[in-house]
């Protein structure tokens, strides 16, 4: 293994940091956990000059367009666009035998396997991701305190803090965590036209009071407390956006008159959709969080903050982080329909208090945007670049029995559902 040189940025401040950007999926791509991924990219390219992005890609010509859409020099990894397992494998063994890697000066992957390949033949690593591995995947609880303990492990950017206190729980030192919430791009809603005229564009009746949902379509979304909750309130409407196809909660909502079912939209079209709303929805359920693992703080509430309009939300452990009940948003009980029925004809009942909510959100929102997450990852990594090696502390008895307890209960749920994610105790 190679010893790790000094950084541009510590022995040539004008240098900047040199990033090697890892992505294991093709890219352009409509996924969530690829416009959080590239867009912080962008932003902090701009900070660190010598940024390259590692991804694999079908061609040379679509190199060239990633190019010219993100700003980001572009090395094509040498791995094929499926089976994804093969293409994730590939992007590990292959990336170490670039000249990027090797003049880079750290890693910055949200792919496990990616940054243990990068620390495994000397290179440093930026770790940047949702999920609270250590919960939903205890088998691999050792290995990865193993992984983020060792020093060329700068840093772990976790979306929440609920996300940062099961690393903390692992036992990884807190220098080596930090929160940084993920963020929303302005110029989205340059173009917004006023809520009159975008309700006329999408053939909204002006007296309509309307809840608005964008976002996938589906049951890891818990949105059949919404269809439940429609079934209650009749004379308003809901209107859903980011359907797929034919699925169950299409299904559910087909018998509902006041249940408007919408395609996946551009950008520029979905907002629309989030001017014309009285309410922006997230729905108050904690089966993402719970029992799916796979939402932790979902992308939308940033750009719903941003946008002006008040937002209703579940009072589950993620959203709290951001959402205050009363503050700048409206909170109710989670997984209940009439709470959110409830909580539904409050707001549409009390123009006053969606215009308090959404005033406090959109004040809120200004300091939440990509380029301010970028600023905060880099002053973060700057930071722990300069700092000597965190101090280490060895798995002790308790830690031993609850990585035994929670493997086998994983290895129990995995057999009986077929889910590698296990859901929190409890739920």
């Amino acid at each position: 293994m190679r010893p790790v040189r000094q950084s541009g940025h510590a022995g040539n401040p004008d240098a900047g940091i040199g990033i090697l950007f890892a992505f294991e999926n093709p890219l352009p791509s409509a996924e969530a956990d690829a416009e959080v991924f590239i867009t912080t990219a962008r932003y902090l390219a701009r900070l660190a000059p010598r940024a390259r992005l590692h991804v694999p890609m079908r061609d040379q010509a679509a190199c060239a367009a990633l190019r010219a859409s993100t700003g980001l020099t572009v090395v094509r990894a040498w791995a094929p666009l499926g089976p994804a397992i093969l293409r994730h494998l590939m992007c590990g063994l292959t990336i170490v035998c670039r000249s990027a890697f090797r003049r880079a000066d750290l890693v910055y992957t949200r792919n496990l396997w990616i940054a243990w390949m990068a620390i495994r033949f000397g290179q440093r690593v930026v770790f940047d991701h949702y999920r609270p591995w250590p919960d939903q995947i205890p088998p691999l609880r050792r290995w990865l305190h193993r992984l983020m303990s060792h020093p060329r492990f700068i840093l772990n950017i976790c979306h929440s803090d609920y996300t940062r206190q099961k690393y903390l729980e692992l036992g990884v030192p807190a220098a080596k965590l930090r929160c940084i919430h993920n963020g929303f791009e302005p110029g989205r809603l340059d173009a917004a036209p006023a809520p009159d005229a975008a309700r006329q564009a999408l053939s909204i009746p002006a007296a309509a009071r309307t809840i608005v949902y964008t976002g996938r379509i589906n049951q890891r979304k818990g949105l059949e407390v919404v269809i439940e909750a429609a079934r209650l309130l009749p004379d308003r409407l809901f209107i859903l956006v980011g359907s797929y196809g034919e699925g169950p909660i299409e299904e559910q909502a087909r018998s509902l008159s006041n249940v408007r079912i919408v395609p996946f939209q551009p950008s520029e079209t979905l907002g629309l959709y989030v001017t014309a709303a009285d309410v922006l929805l997230i729905p108050p359920s904690l089966q993402p969080l719970t029992r799916f693992g796979s939402t932790v703080l979902p992308l939308k509430l940033f750009f719903y903050m941003a946008s002006g309009r008040p937002i209703l939300a579940g009072d589950t452990p993620d959203v709290c982080e951001v959402l205050r009940h009363a503050d700048n948003a409206y909170l109710c009980r989670p997984d209940s329909p009439q709470a959110l029925a409830d909580a539904v004809r409050r707001m549409t009942d009390d123009p006053a208090l969606c215009a308090r909510l959404a005033e406090a959100a959109l004040a809120e929102s200004r300091t939440l945007t990509w380029e301010a997450r970028a600023t905060r990852i880099m002053a973060a990594i700057s930071e722990r670049l300069a700092a000597p090696p965190a101090p280490v502390e060895g798995w002790k008895a308790p830690q031993w029995r609850l990585y035994r307890r929670q493997s086998w209960r994983w290895l129990k749920h995995l057999l009986r559902t077929g889910s590698p994610i296990l859901p929190p105790s409890g739920s």
